[in-house]
């Protein structure tokens, strides 16, 4: 008889307490092996930092790591509850190409059917990106910008060699600015978009790690 080994562990990062709230109160039925939800706190130093330790340990030290949580849009047209599938994460140091993009859009779709799901680059900034500032980085490529993810990701190949991906869901979009998270139509769609797609992280995550024919 063959015995299937262990899956590796699987490391999801957020950065805020909200968002970790929707990952809390999501579905978890679907997990093939252990996950951490790890809340990073808000940042690209802190993502680095939690991260990093995180990886340190043990049990953790071959995670498959996925970044994900909120982000603002950068193109015309993206509508707060709409996702962003990175296919590389970029900052100052460089970028962080992603694993197994066209099996994550697939499962989203599946997961929020009706939910647009737009790839390309996902950007870093150490602040939040307002006004002129988006047509700034579209112009780079980029589709979209967070805090963290470029961090976390650049942090989680530096630890070990493993797949890694960023899943994001815009709350704030060049048309559709948001002040604050959580106190409009904007805000609380994205949160439940979030609240929705452990499922298809975990079919990412069974996936990518099966061996290349």
């Amino acid at each position: 008889m063959t015995v299937r080994p262990a899956p590796a562990p699987l490391l999801i990062a957020c950065a805020l307490g909200i968002e970790h709230l929707a990952l809390r109160l999501g579905d978890r039925s679907g997990a093939d092996g252990p996950v951490t939800v790890l809340r990073t706190g808000m940042g690209p130093r802190a993502a680095e930092r939690s991260v990093t330790r995180v990886l340190a340990d043990p049990a953790l030290a071959g995670a498959v790591v996925l970044a994900t949580g909120f982000c603002a849009g950068l193109a015309p047209g993206m509508h707060p509850g709409d996702l962003v599938v990175a296919e590389e994460t970029r900052d100052p140091r460089g970028g962080t190409p992603c694993v197994g993009t066209e099996l994550l859009v697939k499962e989203l779709v599946r997961a929020v059917p009706g939910r647009t799901v737009h790839t390309g680059p996902l950007t870093g900034s150490d602040h939040v990106v307002r006004g002129l500032e988006r047509a700034d980085l579209l112009a780079t490529g980029a589709i979209a910008v967070d805090m963290e993810s470029a961090a976390t990701l650049l942090s989680a190949v530096r630890a070990g060699e493993r797949p890694v991906a960023a899943v994001r869901v815009v709350v704030d979009a060049p048309e559709h600015e948001l002040v604050r998270i959580g106190t409009v139509r904007g805000g609380i769609s994205a949160f439940r978009v979030l609240r929705s797609i452990l499922p298809a992280f975990f079919e990412w995550h069974r996936n990518v790690l099966l061996p290349r024919r």
